[in-house]
């Protein structure tokens, strides 16, 4: 039996996000250069997404390249780009396999324009597909989206009466799609990385000490399985949550 048999159907995380940490930790361990990490980052997406179906999850976010990413090294930004071609060249055919919708989140013209057509292409492709969305958050950081958000609401003309939590939210890039049930962040290491601030205000964290490369379904499978075993309590008491139920 697999953890996935162990997995209750019916409490399953509607979103799922994940910080894919651990790419250049993992080629340093092989002796490579970064890129090689990032080269076989692909069998995990892959493996994540599959199991994300499989399990019922309904949104998928990865977090896949940062506003502050920008100001590494140019010949891996220039190689993180051509890889981001590959992989979108090599994976529709899994997207679409498996019934997912691609979409993206963040400041999508800072990404050149060979690379973006290409996703805007796969994102047409797959835009019939049902089963799952996987947003991909490219060129994206919480605090410039927090930041765009407020410069558009300041340029509506909006009064500081009229806006309220749910005002904000309609503004942000991620206002398709709910709130992130659950995140998992790979690599060891315990922090959020300007990722998903405002969205992650109750969301349930797992880490794992795996590096992303040598992330697979069984991996995934083991985090929603601790994410049914927390209560979720949203501010109530345990003895609220658990009435409820009753």
């Amino acid at each position: 039996m697999t953890t996935l048999d162990q997995i209750d159907k019916e409490r399953v995380p509607q979103h799922v996000a994940i910080i894919m940490d651990g790419n250049g930790r993992w080629a340093m361990k092989q002796q490579h250069e970064r890129i090689f990490g990032h080269q076989n980052a692909f069998t995990a997406v892959r493996q994540a997404v599959e199991a994300a179906v499989q399990t019922g999850v309904k949104y998928l976010t990865l977090y896949t390249f940062s506003t502050e990413n920008w100001n590494r090294p140019q010949a891996e930004v220039d190689g993180l780009m051509e890889l981001l071609i590959k992989a979108v060249q090599e994976e529709t055919k899994t997207l679409m396999d498996n019934n997912v919708r691609l979409s993206m989140i963040g400041d999508l013209q800072r990404i050149p324009e060979r690379s973006r057509t290409m996703l805007e292409q796969c994102m047409a492709e797959t835009a019939g597909n049902t089963a799952m969305t996987l947003v991909l958050a490219l060129s994206y950081s919480s605090r410039w989206e927090i930041a765009e958000a407020l410069k558009e609401i300041c340029r509506q003309g909006l009064s500081p009466e009229a806006i309220t939590e749910e005002t904000l939210r309609q503004y942000l890039t991620t206002r398709e799609y709910p709130d992130p049930d659950l995140l998992i962040r790979t690599g060891g290491e315990v922090r959020v990385s300007n990722f998903l601030l405002w969205q992650m205000a109750y969301t349930e964290f797992y880490f794992s000490e795996q590096l992303w490369p040598d992330f697979r379904h069984e991996d995934f499978y083991a985090a929603v399985a601790e994410y049914q075993s927390r209560q979720r309590r949203f501010g109530k008491t345990g003895a609220q949550v658990e009435a409820k139920k009753a």
